[in-house]
């Protein structure tokens, strides 16, 4: 049943004339990153009430660098999976319009994927609070919490902090991508997270295609998605892929 759907979703990347990934942490934890949610995640380790809104990282900033610290240097070690490596390849095949990624860990960038919406931000990136001067996560010290710039002012990495809005560009682009796509392919989300578990539905009312590959069935799951292969993405994306190229007789590099 699962080479069944691998083959349709291969037919339908094909005949589609837009193509957009909506990606999620499923993708981050094959690449050996904790999740934030659920057994094991971050969320058990810290209340994010008391390590994660934007307020405490602004009253009491050493106390959220004991997360942010710890996620750095996890987000920092992680490398690209299949997963990214396939999503990368069909957009350089010119299957694959844009990824929006709810993820904040880089990984498709370093897979080789251009066209990426970081709907949440990016832990790579860092920028002073106080002068707004950019910084690349590698080269932020963390022997002293919270790292501090030149200037003297708090060093917090570009991600989207409880109680912040998602980036106004982000947001737009997204929703644009989601209304104007043929097929969307879902990959290891929650649907819990608002605004991005909206996007399938958004796309799905203007007839698209939505094709949802997940470890377990989510809320999407018979009712926002058009069908369900079940597996991880780093083995289920390669095999779509080579469908693809089998295909359309498009020769393997």
């Amino acid at each position: 049943m699962t080479e069944e759907l691998i083959a349709r979703a291969g037919r339908d990347i094909l005949k589609a004339k837009k193509v957009v990934a909506l990606t999620g942490a499923g993708m981050s934890v094959e690449s050996d990153i904790a999740p934030f949610r659920g057994k094991g995640g971050i969320w058990e380790k810290y209340d994010p009430v008391e390590y994660a809104y934007i307020d405490v990282l602004r009253n009491n900033p050493g106390k959220t660098w004991i997360l942010l610290s710890e996620m750095q240097k996890e987000i920092l070690k992680a490398k690209p999976n299949p997963g990214h490596v396939s999503l990368a390849e069909l957009e350089r095949l010119g299957y694959l319009s844009s990824i929006i990624t709810q993820n904040v860990d880089g990984l498709h960038h370093e897979a080789g994927s251009k066209k990426i919406i970081e709907f949440h931000g990016s832990h790579r990136e860092t920028y002073c609070m106080q002068c707004g001067k950019r910084i690349k996560s590698e080269a932020v010290s963390l022997e002293i919490l919270p790292p501090r710039c030149d200037c003297g002012g708090v060093i917090r990495p570009d991600v989207v902090f409880f109680g912040e809005a998602i980036p106004y560009e982000a947001l737009t682009q997204s929703n644009q991508e989601a209304r104007s796509c043929n097929v969307m392919l879902v990959i290891g989300t929650s649907a819990e997270v608002q605004p991005a578990a909206s996007l399938p539905d958004i796309a799905k009312a203007q007839g698209a295609t939505i094709i949802e590959i997940n470890i377990e069935a989510t809320a999407f799951t018979g009712h926002t998605s058009t069908y369900f292969i079940k597996g991880k993405a780093g083995e289920i994306l390669p095999k779509i892929v080579s469908t693809i190229k089998s295909s359309s007789a498009i020769p393997a590099t």
